[in-house]
């Protein structure tokens, strides 16, 4: 991009005016805020969008290290237009390690809000803070997580581990929080084509909370389900009927180009589709962050505990079921180019001596099986499908069949090739599952191959409540869990919220963020639980 100083007077006069300005046009607006996201070491991407608008627009774009824009660094102009649903996306280069920059645009008499950015840092490095996020359903609630992450002086980086939207109607699930609340989804029904995700997508980015983190903080990004429809595969999804709702790639297809539209991050490098959508960011000598794509690029179809109700009948068809269907060889989660990418970043990282290796992963990781809840005394607080909580716990079966859980040759094979590289202290990053989460993590010989460190949603209701257990029933469900499986040191269904890690040379500390509601605007955050990771003996450890 030609570089210009055409913005050099807007710090002296904010508003420049044009002659559209005295004309009749309606005037360009910048109504979704501002964004950056994917920085490396001396790039990042800034993004906005032009609103009010029907023909294409000159989006004047600054960079700045200070927030009065007395000192320009870099300033240009790019071309939006209807074919990019007129957003504007700059990837601003030459930029400095480890600094902070102010950014804005501005298109005819309008100039966007300021939005504060980062690149990567180099070379040494003590401290590092991120924000891990998840699950931001804007029916269910506020983002009030958001605008506390955003005023979290702690955190550096925003790692969203994905359902940064949700396809459903307004009609659908989080129907009466939506209508309680006045946020409904818009458009009313499914999204299926490219317009229905880009007014989706519009709507997320015109909460305030939202804008607030994302003009306040860079992003890092991974997508998981629900930004095309709930639990894809490569040959489709459980929330897509064919022919009603079309093609399934033409949709998987339109959701991708509107997530690459409306979220601040580059384009493919050459050689990889969008739907390959991995990323390695490298935080001086300090931590190295590998992020996997899990939903597009190799997924099988998954296993639908609905279809085995009735074929299971006692617990050695149930030990065959977990072995022969959940446990069948070649039902991958990563595509072998996914898989080659995160074995080079890995041996990179050990080679280059660098203390912490995260995975940024949208679903939950560890051996997560059902307690015998029904042995407990716990009830269904109202009639479910026949694959309910209580029969996955009679059956001892993994909570969930989307996640690593349900593909355990796919989490296996995994964790053999992070061994052949010499890593077995992965520090796995989790969204998805809307609960907190400390696990340990190990392959199927108990080996420890590190620890998993989850969110909950930033609006999206816990399981437990969500059907219908109250509060103190669900702690106790979550308690049986802990005492159940080897694997979780502890669990918590109750909250919404975000993961606070801060990260030195000898430990991470994860506090886990609970806002005290979504329903009201007016919030507090309280940290309900803390962990301690530092390495022993070469592994990775509670403390």
């Amino acid at each position: 991009m030609k570089r210009r100083d055409v913005l050099r007077g807007l710090a002296a006069s904010p508003l420049l005016m044009t002659a559209n300005a005295l004309g009749q046009k309606p005037q360009p607006t910048f109504e979704h805020g501002v964004a950056s996201g994917d920085p490396d070491h001396t790039s990042v991407v800034i993004w906005t969008r032009v609103s009010q608008v029907s023909e294409p627009q000159t989006v004047l774009w600054q960079v700045s290290k200070s927030a009065t824009f007395d000192q320009i660094i870099a300033s240009g102009e790019t071309i939006t237009n209807e074919y990019f649903d007129y957003t504007v996306k700059v990837v601003v280069e030459g930029l400095q390690a480890n600094n902070r920059y102010h950014y804005r645009f501005q298109c005819g008499p309008a100039v966007s809000v300021t939005g504060m950015t980062r690149t990567l840092p180099m070379g040494r490095l003590d401290t590092l803070g991120l924000a891990i996020a998840s699950c931001s359903n804007y029916a269910f609630g506020y983002f009030n997580a958001y605008d506390a992450i955003a005023k979290d002086e702690a955190v550096d980086f925003v790692l969203h581990l994905g359902d940064y939207l949700y396809e459903y109607g307004a009609t659908e699930w989080g129907v009466q929080e939506g209508l309680r609340l006045n946020r409904s989804h818009k458009p009313i029904h499914e999204i299926v084509s490219l317009a229905d995700y880009r007014e989706r997508h519009a709507q997320y980015k015109s909460d305030p909370d939202s804008q607030k983190m994302h003009a306040a903080k860079p992003l890092l990004l991974v997508w998981d389900d629900h930004e095309s429809t709930n639990n894809p595969w490569v040959g489709g999804a459980q929330n897509h009927q064919f022919p009603t709702e079309g093609n399934w790639l033409d949709r998987r297809d339109s959701s991708i180009r509107a997530y690459y539209e409306w979220m601040p991050i580059r384009e493919p490098d050459a050689g990889l589709e969008r739907r390959e959508f991995w990323r390695a960011y490298q935080f001086g000598d300090l931590a190295h962050l590998i992020t996997v794509e899990s939903r597009h690029t190799a997924r099988s179809l998954q296993v639908d505990y609905g279809d085995y109700v009735d074929k299971i009948t006692t617990q050695e068809e149930a030990a065959e079921f977990q072995r022969a269907v959940l446990g069948a060889p070649d039902r991958p989660m990563l595509s072998e180019k996914m898989e080659q990418f995160l074995m080079q970043e890995l041996a990179h990282s050990t080679a280059s001596d660098i203390p912490w290796r995260l995975m940024g992963n949208a679903i939950p990781m560890a051996k997560t099986p059902v307690p015998h809840l029904e042995s407990m005394g716990f009830t269904m607080p109202s009639p479910s499908s026949g694959a309910d909580l209580l029969w996955k716990g009679r059956w001892n079966l993994p909570f969930y069949p989307d996640t690593w859980d349900g593909y355990p040759w796919a989490r296996e094979r995994l964790y053999q090739m992070c061994k052949a590289v010499g890593v077995q202290d992965l520090v796995v990053l989790t969204g998805d599952s809307h609960s907190f989460w400390a696990n340990h993590l190990t392959d199927e010989s108990g080996e420890s191959m590190g620890v998993e460190l989850g969110t909950t949603g930033i609006s999206s209701p816990g399981d437990f409540v969500e059907q219908g257990f109250d509060r103190d029933t669900a702690a106790l469900i979550d308690a049986a869990f802990m005492a159940h499986a080897p694997d979780i040191r502890w669990t918590s269904n109750l909250y919404q919220g975000y993961l606070r890690l801060v990260l030195d040379r000898e430990m991470i500390r994860a506090d886990y963020v609970a806002v005290s509601t979504v329903e009201l605007k007016t919030y507090s955050t309280k940290v309900i639980h803390s962990e301690k990771v530092a390495r022993r003996s070469g592994r990775l450890s509670f403390l």
